[in-house]
């Protein structure tokens, strides 16, 4: 099932088209990678999905009916331009933010200490924003999206800013978020985040859908099927790149004959780095 369903979803702003006619579902209970290059229209649909902008034409769907702003209270949104105010202290914005999606001022403090105990900050509660790293924000900002347990989050670039041990330590609580029920959209230029995270992607150019499905499928799509056998024979370790047969049964018997250690075996696909330059390189051409 979809929670978020655009239709035909068109939107110029004057001359220039952000989004050309576009339709897409995001599955429920999954994350979902929207990708493309900078200008592409990924922005403006997300800012059309939280109802900052309306579209001049299409529609959006939420459950299966037209998104309203109630729907909206529903969704956390981490934009990639943060927001937060930098003379307030931390536990103090984040306890209006958090009332402002509508928890209770009791609800909101227990969820946030659990959450600052999770993330090991408490003692940030009393600072003020513009006393925190970039890094250090980027996690209020992250606590401050997902506190109200909303049924659909929005991740602009979530691990902008953030050293690889903190970037882990998101990546972590965005599976764990997933596992609990969550259904999250992740646009990300981070290509080695949407193969370890997304089950779906949409890549958008030019205000166009130019492919969607699972990870695993665009990747053996794009890939040249072929194998990677390595095996340990009378002179040793050896790697080979074969053609895949229907089943793989057969490259594996006729090396199996010769007598050989078969070590490993393994389907050959891209990385999703490369399908990503392969079909916007290809759209530019196109132009």
């Amino acid at each position: 099932m979809a929670i978020i369903e655009c239709k035909q979803v068109c939107k110029n702003f004057g001359p220039k088209v952000a989004l050309d006619n576009l339709s897409l579902d995001l599955p429920e209970g999954k994350i979902f990678g929207l990708l493309g290059p900078n200008g592409a229209g990924k922005t403006t649909l997300i800012r059309i999905i939280n109802r900052i902008t309306i579209p001049n034409s299409g529609s959006v769907l939420f459950n299966g009916r037209p998104i309203t702003q109630e729907d909206v209270e529903k969704i956390g949104y981490m934009p990639e331009e943060r927001g937060l105010y930098r003379k307030m202290k931390v536990g103090e914005q984040a306890m209006y933010l958090a009332q402002l999606k509508g928890m209770s001022a009791r609800e909101a403090q227990n969820s946030l200490k659990e959450w600052f105990i999770r993330f090991g900050i408490q003692s940030w509660w009393d600072k003020k924003v513009e006393e925190l790293s970039k890094g250090m924000a980027q996690k209020i900002q992250f606590i401050t999206t997902v506190v109200h347990k909303p049924s659909l989050m929005i991740l602009d670039e979530p691990f902008s800013g953030f050293d690889p041990v903190n970037a882990d330590l998101i990546r972590k609580e965005i599976l764990r978020l997933k596992e609990e029920g969550a259904t999250i959209i992740l646009s990300t230029h981070d290509m080695g985040s949407v193969e370890e995270l997304c089950d779906e992607i949409a890549l958008v150019n030019h205000g166009k859908l130019v492919i969607s499905g699972g990870v695993d499928d665009i990747r053996r799509e794009y890939g040249n099927n072929n194998v990677e056998l390595v095996y340990t024979d009378a002179e040793g370790r050896h790697t080979e790149v074969l053609p895949q047969e229907t089943d793989g049964t057969s490259t594996l018997a006729a090396f199996l004959e010769k007598g050989v250690q078969i070590n490993s075996y393994r389907e050959l696909m891209p990385r999703m780095s490369d399908i990503f330059i392969k079909l916007v390189t290809e759209g530019e051409e196109k132009k």
